[in-house]
């Protein structure tokens, strides 16, 4: 970036800073996941420094956008099937993000009004929302924990005051695996949850793909990787999500990408999404 190019963004984020509650914790100056992905589902919870990052990410790959709003009607989907058919009245959605339309409790709170989510994060931007997050519907319960998602022992006990553990829960971790490295053993943080919910629970994952547009999704990634501090994406391919599911049922069509996922009929998808998900039982 150059030094003009640099000055501008710094004058753009503090007029930004003026005009808004300050968060405390809050870096406006190196990129955020969460903020990035805010931009490409079109909201506006975001800094000039999210921005430029998720533009680079764009001109990268330029699907990203189709791709992340896939994934976010993949959610919409398998909540609907969770809480219609499969009978899940609970929730536990860790990595949520900022809110935008189509949250898990308004999907799920719409087919089952007394359904009780938690949701969990570590971005004091995603806490400073969290009021708009906790809106619910009166029958039914929300929750937010700041928590990180290694720290498998503090998100159960804490999500206990919402949810009980010792009936089904619908275990919510999509495209917030990608965040932790091999080095931190992300298969153990989720089987280390998987194991604290009782049988008849589920898994929704989705992951960022490392082999679908395997160029572009390199030169995504580093372009990322780049303008963020103290996290590094690591995009994997599908054989190491599906290992995610073991010891699971996994439920039809299986691992798949995210529009491949029993999509809705006459819906016009993208013919690939750069990512991989997949629905599964605790037996």
């Amino acid at each position: 970036m150059s030094d003009q190019a640099a000055e501008d963004r710094d004058d753009q984020t503090s007029r930004e800073l003026a005009g808004r509650a300050q968060v405390p914790g809050l870096d406006t100056w190196h990129a955020h996941s969460a903020r990035v992905y805010n931009y490409w589902l079109g909201g506006k919870d975001n800094y000039a420094v999210d921005r430029e990052a998720a533009e680079q990410a764009i001109a990268a790959n330029p699907g990203i956008v189709a791709d992340v709003r896939a994934n976010r009607a993949f959610l919409a989907r398998a909540v609907r099937y969770l809480a219609g058919q499969a009978g899940i009245s609970q929730f536990l959605d860790i990595g949520t993000g900022l809110p935008t339309a189509g949250n898990t409790h308004e999907v799920a709170q719409a087919v089952v009004p007394s359904a009780r989510v938690v949701y969990v994060d570590n971005d004091p931007i995603v806490l400073a929302h969290a009021r708009a997050l906790l809106t619910s519907t009166q029958a039914g319960a929300t929750a937010y924990l700041s928590a990180d998602l290694r720290d498998t022992r503090l998100i159960l006990d804490r999500a206990a005051r919402t949810l009980d553990l010792r009936q089904p829960v619908a275990l919510m971790l999509l495209i917030v695996l990608h965040l932790i490295p091999d080095a931190d053993d992300p298969a153990n943080i989720v089987s280390s949850l998987v194991e604290a919910l009782p049988a008849g629970s589920y898994l929704v994952l989705a992951h960022p793909a490392s082999d679908i547009r395997p160029a572009q999704m390199v030169e995504m990634t580093r372009r990322v990787n780049d303008r963020m501090i103290g996290t590094v994406a690591t995009m994997r391919t599908l054989t190491e999500v599906t290992r995610f599911f073991a010891g699971l049922e996994l439920l039809e069509p299986g691992v798949v990408q995210p529009q491949q996922w029993r999509p809705d009929p006459g819906v016009r998808d993208p013919d690939q999404v750069t990512a991989w998900c997949g629905v599964a039982r605790k037996p």
